[in-house]
């Protein structure tokens, strides 16, 4: 059974708050981290076409990158 993933939006992510790190996840392998000292990052996650090895990219820390 796959796993049903709702698209990111910004009121879903302005309020979150941690005691430990997660990360919400969007259905492209976009996501949002929570670190537990309360920054928000957006993050995507992705595989190199050449060294068909898996990378990472941030774009920011939230609110200053917005979706």
């Amino acid at each position: 059974m796959t796993r049903k993933t709702h698209p990111l939006t910004a009121p879903l992510n302005k309020n979150r708050q941690a005691k430990k790190d997660y990360s919400l996840f969007d259905d492209g392998g976009m996501y949002f981290l929570v670190k537990s000292n309360n920054s928000k990052i957006w993050c995507f996650k992705y595989m190199r076409p050449y060294a068909r090895k898996g990378a990472l990219i941030s774009f920011g820390s939230y609110p200053e990158v917005s979706l």
